[in-house]
Formats: C-alpha cells, structure tokens, sequence
C-alpha cells in the first residue's frame, strides 16, 4: 500500500507527534519505526528555510536581461555641449519638443469634451471600451483588410501593443526577426523574455528595402515572429507595394506570422504611397501595432492599438484569448483618450495631416539638400516618419573609431546631437530627427558641414587615384 504524508508543524515548544510524517504501516517514513532521525532532519531543514542569517534581495533575471540599447550607449556618452553654441537635439524622437509642430484643435477639444463629460473616470475593459474599439476598426478597415471590434485591443501606446504581441507569439528560446537598423524597443521586449533576436539586413542603397534573402536564411523551426516596420525608424522608408508581397511571400512559404509595426502609418511625402501590410496579405495572419503618437503629435497621450488580422483564422481563438488575458495584467489605454478617440479619428481635418507631412518634407530635403555636399557623409533620403539616416566614411575621419565618438565630438564641438545608430545595430550611421524647427534643422546642418571640413582627411588611396 502507498505511504500517506502529513505536514510536519512547528510552534514554539517543538513538533506534534501526530503531524509528523508517518506511513500509513505506522513504522514511519522507512517501514522501520526509524521516523525520528527523519523528523529531526525536516526540522533541520525547515530552520534553514524560515531563519536567514543575512538580507540577500536579488533583481529578477528579467530585469537583469532588460536593456534600451539607446540608453545604454547614450548614457555612456560624454556629451558636454560647446558653451559658446546654443544646444540642437537632432536625436529625440518626440515631435512635441520645439513646440513648433502642435496637434490640432479638433484633438484638444476631443479631449477637453471627454473629462467635461465626465463619463471616462473609472476602470475602462482591459481590452478598451467598446465603442472605442469599433471606431477604431471603422477608421482603418478596408475591403482587403475588414475588422471589426473583435479584432481591435487598446493599449497604453504602441510600444505596449508591440510588448503584447511579442509576448502572446513568443516563447523562451523562441527567436524573431528584427530589422537591423531597426527600432531598439524590438529587443529590449524580446531579450527580457528570454527570445533570440535574429537581425535581417535592411539596405541604404535600395532606400532600406529588407534584404529578402538574408531575412529568408535566418529562418528555423523556432521563429515565431517576423517584425516588419513600415514606414521606418530609424531609416524613414517606406516600402512599395510589390516589396510588401515579397515580404509577404516569405512569411507564407515559411508559416511565420508578422508583427506589423505601422505607428508612422500614413506618414509619407508626397509621390510615395502607404499601404498597410494586412491589406497585401492573402494567407499570412498579421498583428498590426498603431497609435496616435505620431501621426496624431500626441506620444503623451498614450494610446496605442493592436488590429488582429486573420482571414483564415491561423490565429484561431488561443491567440485572441492570449492576448486578453495579457492585456488584464495592466489596465493599459487612458480611459479619457479613449472618450476622445472617436472625435479624434472622424473629426481631425485632412489638412492637419497635410500640413505635418509637407513640414517634414521640407525638412527632409533641406538636410539632404545640405548633407550631400559634405564630404564624407552619405545621407539617405527618407521618404516618410520622421527620420534621415546619414552615413559617415570613417576612413576620412580617422580619428574617430566609431560613430560613437564621431556623433560625441560633434556634440562638443557644435552643440549638435545626432543619434549614432550603433543604437540601431548599425554602427558608422547617425540618425536625425527631421521634427525641428527649419532655422534649427539649417543652422544644424551648417555645423555639422563645419564639424566635417575640420576633421576630414584625403585616404592614401584617393591621392592615389588622383595622381594617376
């Protein structure tokens, strides 16, 4: 017959007899009647367990594993401005800073007529209002792509919509594939959980389009994610539409998923053309981020979306009840945006965005205008976002090793911070935020063509070419 255990308890005069672990043939835990010493070592043992000796608290290996590469080597910067120059931050992805580019009056008076009304102070669904939801699947359904409420959950910014994803698709020792250069959020979530990032190259020659065949290798058994940013941070492309099916197809033949990360969605100058990559997909089962941030002016008001995309219900319910029962962890979405959002998204006039979009145009091609000439640099132009990536020919400023060094000295010497994209897993690229006023984004570039003449040096091989 099977023994039977009962609990050892323990007060202050010592243990009962009769909760001491005996079997069932009364002879103790060994048959034998020998139970005592076996008592004696459990007491022994729940001692060391309820007495330390000393405090020994210790961060959770995710914290440990958690890391913003920005902050990392941003942190690690000495970034000590020349006094005699005002500073410019070309480095803050937060079109609110200057001041120069507000949201418009239709959002402020969204908001302002949500706390009057005072219908949006408490708890809201985890997954966000109902209503809140069905608005949004009305703005961004199209025939290619229809959603309904169901396929809509609220969050507190795209960066938490990112963070669900990730987690409801991925397992530890899972891997994703992450664009490189790429935004660093994608592996601080994914590295914290305990998933491989795999890079796939992106290339500046084709104006970033995903090196498909590179993306493709990185493919095994454990890929569960693959995360497509269109339009792009860093790099402020934005993808054809005939790209987008090439992207697409990979993920088909592969059985891969995509994150769709499209919080610059729409973003995009004139002459280029945005397409959401769900409204391409045939087969592939997509979950697409967004949010108000950018596109909206508002990154504060912290509200983000993810659109659950699944025609042939790949996903099938497992995933949309995994990604309620994440969301239920934190009450995510502003309760108050989330009574605006209605007004926001159907009452915003079409020339709000239009006048956002020719503003970072302009900027856009005035820092390419003026970067192209300098020796030494290679800026790429964006077509969309809020982003210009510039390329620096280290062999002519050799006495920097890096870009680290080269975006810190051009802090100490001009006052003027570009993020280097070592940041990004691109290293010898620096990246500029297009968002500034236009004297700032001019008197920026000035200095930066300064900075390069100072420190530019002719290789040994193009003196060679030049004698011949």
């Amino acid at each position: 017959m099977e023994n039977q255990s009962y609990e050892v308890k323990m007060n202050g005069s010592g243990i009962h007899e009769k909760n001491a672990l005996i079997g069932v043939n009364g002879k103790g835990l060994n048959g034998n009647g020998n139970h005592h010493k076996a008592v004696k070592s459990i007491v022994c043992l729940a001692k060391q367990k309820s007495c330390r000796q000393r405090w020994n608290i210790r961060p959770s290996e995710m914290s440990i594993n958690t890391l913003n590469p920005i902050r990392a080597i941003v942190d690690g910067m000495k970034l000590t401005p020349n006094p005699e120059k005002p500073m410019i931050a070309l480095s803050i992805g937060d079109p609110t800073v200057f001041g120069n580019l507000p949201t418009d009056d239709k959002v402020l008076q969204a908001m302002k007529d949500a706390i009057d009304s005072q219908k949006y102070n408490g708890y809201a669904p985890s997954v966000g209002y109902q209503k809140s939801r069905e608005v949004v699947a009305n703005f961004y359904s199209c025939p290619e792509a229809p959603l309904e409420a169901e396929d809509v959950l609220l969050t507190s910014g795209c960066s938490q919509a990112i963070d669900l994803a990730i987690t409801v698709l991925c397992n530890p020792g899972d891997n994703i594939l992450v664009p490189c250069p790429g935004f660093s959020l994608y592996k601080t979530l994914a590295v914290s959980l305990g998933i491989q990032v795999k890079l796939y190259n992106l290339l500046p020659e084709k104006s970033w389009e995903i090196d498909l065949q590179h993306m493709e290798s990185l493919i095994d058994d454990r890929t569960t994610c693959l995360i497509v940013n269109n339009p792009s941070n860093p790099c402020g492309s934005v993808y054809s539409k005939e790209h987008l099916q090439n992207i697409l197809s990979v993920a088909s033949k592969h059985c891969v998923p995509i994150l769709a990360d499209e919080i610059y969605g729409d973003m995009v100058f004139p002459g280029c053309t945005y397409q959401s990559t769900a409204s391409l997909a045939s087969d592939v089962p997509i979950l697409a981020c967004g949010g108000l941030a950018k596109r909206w002016l508002v990154p504060g008001w912290r509200l983000g979306w993810i659109l659950i995309h699944d025609k042939n219900q790949i996903f099938g319910k497992e995933i949309r009840q995994g990604l309620v029962k994440l969301s239920q962890r934190i009450l995510g979405a502003c309760t108050i945006v989330q009574g605006a959002i209605e007004s926001i998204l159907n009452n915003t006039p079409q020339e709000f965005y239009h006048r956002t979009i020719r503003f970072l145009e302009s900027n856009s091609e005035i820092c390419f205008s003026e970067l192209s000439t300098v020796p030494g640099l290679t800026p790429v132009m964006p077509s969309g976002a809020m982003y210009l990536m510039v390329g620096i020919e280290m062999e002519h400023f050799p006495e920097f090793q890096n870009d680290v060094q080269f975006t810190e000295r051009l802090v100490t010497e001009q006052s003027v911070f570009c993020l280097p994209a070592t940041a990004f897993e691109y290293p010898n690229y620096f990246r500029i935020v297009v968002t500034v006023p236009e004297e700032m984004m001019v008197e920026a570039c000035t200095r930066i063509r300064e900075f390069c003449q100072c420190h530019y040096r002719t290789c040994s091989r193009d003196s060679n070419e030049l004698d011949q």
